[in-house]
């Protein structure tokens, strides 16, 4: 659980710096980047359409896990537009609030339960 916890902040903090950065270099208009990428039909844009399909199952697990509560459903959204920027925090923090138990963990614990 240890690598783990340290991949995630690893990740997080990566994620965090690269993105100061190249915002700082180039602008923060991300949005029509992503799509004009994807609407070129090139590399870039395959690339883009893959990590929007991992957003989206990202989005789609974090509804599911929190039973598509209110709360599961805010935390959703932000799934799909924060990334990995939610993502690894997010598991972070389940990884100290479930004690490390990857079961409650990837399934919720109202799953988990016999």
């Amino acid at each position: 659980m240890l690598i783990f916890r340290l991949l995630l902040i690893i990740l997080t903090i990566n994620i965090l710096v690269y993105t100061a950065i190249t915002g700082s270099n180039h602008g923060w208009d991300l949005v029509s980047v992503f799509f004009t990428d994807i609407a070129a039909m090139g590399w870039p844009g395959q690339f883009n359409t893959d990590f929007l399909s991992f957003l989206i199952l990202s989005m789609g697990w974090t509804m599911w896990r929190n039973n598509f509560s209110p709360l599961g459903v805010g935390l959703g959204i932000v799934a799909l537009f924060g990334g990995i920027m939610f993502l690894a925090p997010y598991l972070l923090f389940l990884s100290f609030q479930t004690k490390g138990d990857m079961m409650v963990i990837i399934l919720g614990a109202q799953k988990t339960r016999i």
